[in-house]
């Protein structure tokens, strides 16, 4: 799993005063909770760039004072008018403790109902796992081959060893829907068989009207 490197320093003054000359300073203020002690500190905001801006779930060596801290991302503020971020929440990995963690999911196979011609729609990106810190990974692979047209995938379905899925289990995660074009040939299927079916029919009755002339 991918680690991002942040080299912080202890924060020794509290307060907006002390917080807006830190962020005066391109430094963001931060929290490091969960371990033995808390930790307050401050880093570049730069530093935190590839941990905040992604969609991937990565973690976080924090090092502060000499010593480093292992950390996954808990909490964001940004500031209202200026949209940059202020100060960040880490959790401290100890190996003992289960932690709570959003990770992403990660699709894999083409789904049955999309070679049939079906669409794929994914409502779900993320689930949120309570597991030991040693089997957080990168993401959950969940493969959609097998999902058929008009089919859900839910939250039920999904397979992570090790790990406490929190998410509802009935919540839908993907489906694949019919197309427009799906729904129209289908819609003509019936007539164009019925026609067919018809035709013989008329040709026998047509036959004895035409002898007749």
């Amino acid at each position: 799993m991918k680690s991002i490197t942040i080299e912080g320093q202890l924060r020794t003054e509290s307060g907006k005063k002390a917080t807006r000359q830190l962020r005066s300073q391109k430094q963001v203020p931060g929290v490091i909770y969960g371990g033995a002690k808390e930790i307050n500190f401050s880093a570049p905001a730069s530093d935190f760039k590839s941990l905040v801006y992604t969609s991937e779930f990565n973690l976080a060596e924090v090092k502060v004072d000499g010593n480093t801290y292992r950390c996954i991302l808990k909490d964001l503020q940004f500031g209202k008018v200026s949209d940059e971020l202020i100060h960040i929440d880490l959790l401290e990995l100890v190996e003992d403790k289960k932690v709570i963690a959003t990770l992403p999911l990660k699709f894999i196979g083409t789904p049955a109902g999309v070679k049939a011609g079906g669409k794929l729609v994914t409502k779900m990106k993320s689930l949120k796992v309570k597991t030991y810190p040693k089997y957080l990974r990168e993401n959950i692979e969940l493969d959609l081959s097998t999902l058929e047209l008009n089919g859900n995938v839910r939250v039920e379905d999904v397979k992570a060893d090790n790990m406490e899925i929190l998410n509802s289990p009935r919540i839908p995660i993907a489906s694949v829907t019919m197309t427009r074009q799906l729904k129209q040939e289908e819609a003509t299927a019936p007539k164009a068989a019925a026609a067919k079916a018809a035709a013989p029919a008329k040709a026998a009755a047509a036959a004895p009207a035409a002898a007749k002339k």
